[in-house]
């Protein structure tokens, strides 16, 4: 059992070391939201990887925190939870809002284990302590730096390249890096920017070996999925269209895709995230971690769901450095040669470096019951 006493929301920005571009547009910066619980002496952090604009999914970072002031948050201070499931009875009820309702169930995890001191990978049923892990690149300026930039991170040993992709460019990259690099593990992820209008051109991919396409149709959509992956040999990954262990069910089960990317805070929690996953292995479908260009709280939430024993393809968890010059936590969470250790301790494994997170945030708030 676990009390939450106390709650902290942070509104963190960062600067990015490079530009990141996707069907979405270019981003620089990061706004990250931390949601900090206390009880016991103890406290579990959480981030929400929403964003200032419902680009990605509906939620935005101004809705999100406005739910956990309002109704979220009001619903579990000062009350005592035998496990972190049972915030569903509190929370459940709500329609959407998956990525808001998470920062509380993700920070509650991040709490009940530190209060077990057990990792919380074990908690969720893990067992490995270290996970490969791939590299996502944005879209470059040309096919040669394209080339380059891939070349730079296969030199640091990372197990899976993914290219952003977008109408117009799309073919061109793919082609260019696999003629570069025949035997690596190569995937695209076009962020919904396809209609079911562009099978062609999205059936020229299935020419490159890609081991998938990720969510190339709507973001909302399943249907037309089910039948681009009829047109196509290249395996689709869901992301965006999958919210839920169900929507993974129903998907599979229609052949939309043959694989899925499981992010936690998109399908609410890590208890929605475990059933994903054992939805994925009933049907044979390998899963993997994706990532939303996390800080170390949200990275360490990644690396410890991607111990369970159904992904078994590298995941976005890739080395905190290559993104921030600082991040918010004081532990490295760095990959060597493609293989990401499984931060050790209690919990995710990771502190907040509340120094930085001082001087960087622009919004501070604290609730008590």
């Amino acid at each position: 059992m676990f009390r939450i006493e106390a709650a902290e929301i942070l509104l963190v920005r960062l600067p990015l070391k490079f530009r990141f571009e996707t069907s979405f547009g270019v981003q620089t910066e990061k706004l990250v939201p931390l949601l900090i619980l206390r009880g016991d002496g103890v406290q579990g952090l959480s981030e929400g990887t929403m964003e200032a604009a419902p680009m990605y999914r509906e939620e935005t970072i101004v809705g999100a925190l406005n739910l956990l002031r309002e109704v979220f948050l009001p619903r579990v201070l000062g009350r005592t939870f035998a496990n972190p499931e049972a915030l569903e009875a509190a929370l459940g009820g709500f329609r959407g809002n998956r990525m808001a309702r998470a920062m509380v169930e993700m920070a509650a995890w991040d709490l009940w284990a530190r209060t077990l001191g057990v990792p919380l990978g074990t908690l969720l049923g893990g067992y490995k302590r270290e996970v490969e892990v791939g590299v996502s690149l944005g879209i470059q300026a040309d096919e040669t730096a394209t080339v380059d930039v891939v070349r730079r991170h296969v030199e640091q040993g990372y197990c899976r390249i993914k290219l952003k992709i977008k109408p117009g460019w799309d073919v061109q990259p793919v082609r260019a890096v696999r003629e570069a690099f025949p035997g690596i593990r190569l995937t695209v992820d076009a962020n919904s920017a396809y209609t079911l209008a562009d099978s062609g051109r999205l059936a020229a991919l299935d020419a490159y070996s890609l081991t998938y396409i990720e969510q190339p149709l709507a973001w909302d959509d399943l249907v037309d999925h089910a039948e681009l992956q009829r047109r196509l040999t290249t395996p689709l990954c869901l992301d965006e269209s999958v919210a839920s262990a169900g929507d993974a069910r129903k998907g599979l089960a229609l052949g939309a895709g043959r694989v899925i990317n499981i992010k936690v805070a998109r399908v609410g929690g890590h208890a929605e995230a475990r059933r994903v996953h054992d939805v994925a292995q009933a049907f044979g479908a390998p899963v993997w971690c994706g990532g939303m260009l996390e800080s170390g709280v949200g990275r360490a939430h990644n690396i410890h769901l991607s111990t369970l024993p159904g992904f078994t393809l590298p995941g976005d968890t890739s080395s905190a450095s290559r993104y921030w010059e600082t991040d918010v936590v004081n532990e490295p969470l760095e990959a060597t040669d493609g293989v990401m250790p499984v931060p050790p301790g209690p919990g995710i494994g990771v502190t907040l470096n509340r120094d930085f997170v001082g001087r960087r945030a622009e919004l501070q708030e604290e609730y008590r019951a």
